[in-house]
């Protein structure tokens, strides 16, 4: 009798534990949930401040024929962009910003590769060379921008008179934008540079111990080891400089004295798109070029993240 009693008492105690310990942990779990959110709630009130109110009043006003000076605007629903897409010279714009991103993103993905390799590699001096690649990245936009300004300047720019050159870079528009390039390459491409550096050291060395041992030379290892090795890190360096390149603006404003370059060759998108608004006073207008900039900003990184999702699976 007393066994019986015990089988019928156990498991009830067992569900009352069970019971009482999960409903232990959810209180736990909601009083974390109350302490943590004091601590993100100034986070998550200056995001909604300065990104998702500007970016709803931006579509709104996309909407509208607001104009600078702050006048009653009209709603005018989808005329905007109606407009936009039948803009030359914003297309115009937005294949300069596309020519400069095919042009920057793979010569700055291999730079970046090859002065990862050479700092990861070399014997004497790493912290020095590691400081040149990386120090250009520390200068503001406007500081790196006049000084290739000085650089390409003809007559007097150090660029053609150490190579024995006449190319006027800054006022022909089959070099502006190649100058620009350059410029930028020589400005950016320490942050990459880091990331690799970075990844280069993770690399576990008894792969490269092993593959010496198979009789591997140094191209082997580097096409078989290094690059696979690297493969998330590069993929990750592209999104992020064809983001970044898409953006144009700061150094193609400056190098070309705040202007739209020669014959307009480089004029980026962005920068169209402050000339309608602070220029022209189109703001409602601007406000529609800039959702749709937005719209292939986010295509591109949802592209990015589709693309390495598939290669993930594909890998498993």
């Amino acid at each position: 009798m007393t066994t019986s009693a015990e089988n019928v008492i156990a498991p009830e105690r067992t569900r009352t534990a069970t019971a009482t310990a999960t409903a232990t942990a959810t209180v736990r779990r909601n009083q974390g949930f109350q302490h943590g959110g004091w601590f993100v709630a100034p986070f998550l009130a200056l995001f909604a401040l300065f990104v998702v109110w500007p970016l709803l009043r931006g579509v709104y006003l996309s909407l509208t024929d607001a104009n600078i000076s702050g006048d009653g605007a009209n709603f005018i629903g989808l005329d905007n962009y109606r407009e936009a897409l039948h803009d030359r010279a914003m297309w115009d714009a937005l294949g300069h910003s596309a020519y400069f991103t095919l042009l920057v993103v793979p010569c700055i993905t291999v730079l970046a590769f090859l002065l990862a390799m050479l700092a990861h590699h070399i014997e004497r001096g790493k912290w020095l060379w590691r400081l040149c690649f990386f120090a250009p990245f520390l200068l503001p936009s406007t500081v790196a921008g006049n000084m290739w300004q000085w650089l390409f300047t003809q007559g007097i720019g150090l660029f053609n008179e150490t190579f024995g050159l006449t190319t006027p870079w800054l006022t022909d528009k089959s070099y502006a934008m190649l100058a620009i390039v350059i410029e930028t390459l020589w400005w950016t491409v320490g942050f990459s540079f880091l990331l690799y550096l970075a990844a280069l050291q993770g690399i576990p060395d008894h792969l490269y111990e092993a593959a010496k041992l198979d009789g591997a030379n140094a191209w082997h290892r580097t096409v078989h080891i290094t690059l696979p090795m690297l493969r998330h890190i590069t993929g990750l360096v592209i999104a992020l400089q064809a983001l970044a390149s898409l953006q144009l603006f700061d150094q193609a404003v400056v190098m070309m004295d705040f202007g739209p370059g020669p014959e307009l060759s480089t004029r980026s998108f962005v920068q169209y798109t402050l000339e309608q608004g602070f220029t022209s006073y189109r703001v409602g207008y601007a406000s529609a070029m800039s959702v749709i900039f937005f719209v292939i900003i986010a295509a591109v990184a949802l592209a990015r993240m589709a693309l390495l999702r598939n290669r993930e699976e594909g890998t498993r």
